[in-house]
């Protein structure tokens, strides 16, 4: 080598040598890393730019503008809620605390009824019927609301299935039919509009008036446009107690039929008499599974149920909608019907947790028999008396399942958590009525108490079933997982103390153990503080396609 040939070469080594470190905006040092696929933790730091994950493992010399020291914390990705009724709760209040102090990065709505697409007597409805949370609906497309949502404000990211029931009310109204075969190719249209705006696929809960009114024909023409889309069949079962196994039987005829994977909602076997039927229906799912069909289910991790008053209420009396029924619960000879028909559970199985009118907002907190004990009536005309005074469903938890069948489901691997509540605040006008724990707890719950506590899974399998496995199922890109080059939500906790902190008497308490959320990489809690950033965006599904 000539000696100009040396001095070059020195030159560059010495450059090489000197080179500044890589600095990334944020690095996350020294967390037990789960990167969502369950397998075994590691010790190492993560390192975020803009939006994305730059790094994770061992980042050699690199230094961040902003670090953060999660020594003895785990670090994983954001959580995946996969029933989510934040859709009004996020215009009351976008910060959505109560999932996101629980990790919660992601809210998926549309359980049967989603935010669009609406029509003008829908959107006139959807504002007569608001309670305490009030607010002008100022969108028509599914695709609207979640654009809506985004440029108001919101911490955590948000995706919806479109509802088969929004759709069939769109075109059908509230009747008890079939939808004429115009009726259902315009339902139809309005599926695949939504896929093509980012829908996750069809979503349906068929125990309630006026979704129970569609056969199983409709709903396979509706999810045959979802597949088309690379979209999924999501559906509260026709029944969850007696005729649970009839009902999962149509969810796997749909899926098999329309050709997509399938979701089970709330997976549950409902009062005592069917709680020996959680077996079967497992069986059979895993029978189906090994046929080759995606079936998958979510749950939260309570033993208690909660919905409306109609849920106990024959589907005649709700026909025509929520007028209709309310106008027939004031006919002596049409109570005396829906009396005998009611399927309540035992005495102090029924809480009543909100109310629409001021006037019964005291009776809050208090059980169905305890009021219909107060009023010298029975629990039926009870029942019947309060929808007619409230105007409404009426919130209550039904105690209905059992705590073995809760932690059965806990263990199996095919299952992810939901909250099937709002995400809500300690403050302000949430604090109008209860609400079940599991809006503040299902996730941390499932942490604490099942992982830590019990040991039903391990940590790391637990996280898979909140991450990458619902973010596979939902078809999402680039989330679900600590990889470099995905999108940076990360959630930062402590495994010996998250736990859930709710309680069916005192509901509006936050989870602890969250010290710190980032999502589309902005930190949005701080040492289990809200930071007051609101970056959340609208998570698409496989069929969107950019308006042109």
């Amino acid at each position: 080598m000539t000696g100009s040939g040396l001095r070059s070469a020195l030159v560059l080594l010495l450059a090489l040598g000197c080179a500044a470190p890589r600095q990334h905006d944020l690095v996350i040092r020294g967390g037990q890393i789960y990167d969502g696929l369950g397998g075994v933790p590691f010790h190492g730091d993560l390192a975020i730019d803009g939006d994305r994950i730059s790094g994770v493992g061992d980042l050699g010399s690199a230094t961040g503008r902003r670090e953060l020291d999660a020594t003895g914390l785990a670090v994983a990705p954001g959580f995946v809620n996969m029933l989510s009724w934040a859709t009004t709760s996020l215009i009351e209040d976008g910060r959505g605390m109560s999932d996101l102090l629980q990790g919660v990065t992601l809210e998926v709505f549309g359980e049967g009824w989603s935010m669009g697409p609406l029509n003008e007597e829908m959107k006139q409805r959807v504002i007569d019927r608001q309670a305490d949370i009030r607010f002008p609906v100022e969108w028509t497309t599914l695709g609207g609301y979640l654009d809506h949502l985004v440029a108001r404000g919101v911490s955590p990211n948000i995706a919806s299935f479109v509802g088969a029931t929004t759709v069939r009310i769109h075109e059908v109204g509230y009747e008890d039919r079939a939808a004429t075969a115009e009726e259902l190719q315009r339902m139809r249209e309005l599926v695949d509009r939504a896929m093509i705006e980012g829908a996750l696929g069809v979503g349906s809960s068929l125990i309630y008036a006026p979704a129970s009114f569609a056969d199983t024909e409709e709903l396979i023409a509706l999810a045959e446009v979802a597949a088309a889309h690379g979209g999924m069949y999501i559906s509260h079962l026709r029944s969850e107690d007696d005729e649970l196994f009839e009902a999962l039987d149509e969810l796997l005829t749909i899926a098999r039929r329309a050709g997509l994977p399938a979701e089970i909602y709330h997976l549950k076997a409902s009062r005592p008499e069917n709680w020996g039927k959680l077996e079967e229906a497992i069986a059979r799912i895993e029978a189906a599974r090994a046929e080759g069909l995606e079936i998958t289910a979510d749950i939260y991790t309570y033993p208690a149920s909660s919905t409306g008053l109609d849920a106990v209420m024959p589907l005649w009396v709700q026909e025509g909608g929520h007028d209709a029924w309310v106008e027939r619960l004031r006919d002596p000879g049409i109570r005396a019907r829906v009396a005998a028909e009611m399927t309540l559970l035992p005495p102090g199985k029924t809480l009543l947790v909100s109310f629409r009118s001021d006037e019964l907002k005291p009776l809050t907190g208090s059980t169905l028999a305890e009021v219909a004990a107060a009023r010298g009536v029975s629990r039926e005309t009870a029942a019947m008396d309060l929808v007619v005074e409230d105007d409404s469903r009426i919130g209550v938890v039904y105690f209905s399942m059992s705590e073995e069948n809760v932690r059965r489901k806990v263990a199996l691997p095919w299952v992810s958590i939901c909250s099937d509540a709002g995400a809500l605040a300690a403050e302000g006008v949430f604090l109008e009525s209860n609400t079940h724990p599991r809006a503040y707890g299902s996730f941390a719950r499932l942490l604490g108490r099942y992982v830590r506590d019990e040991g039903l899974v391990s940590l790391a399998e637990a996280i898979r079933r909140l991450t990458s496995f619902p973010t596979a199922n939902l078809k999402i890109r680039d989330r679900g997982r600590l990889a470099q080059g995905w999108f940076a939500d990360v959630v930062v906790f402590d495994p010996d103390s998250i736990a859930d902190r709710a309680t069916f008497a005192a509901p509006h308490q936050y989870a602890e153990g969250v010290q710190h959320v980032f999502v589309n990489g902005e930190q949005v809690v701080r040492d289990g503080e809200h930071t007051g950033a609101l970056p959340g965006r609208v998570v698409r599904g496989p069929g969107y396609r950019a308006a042109q």
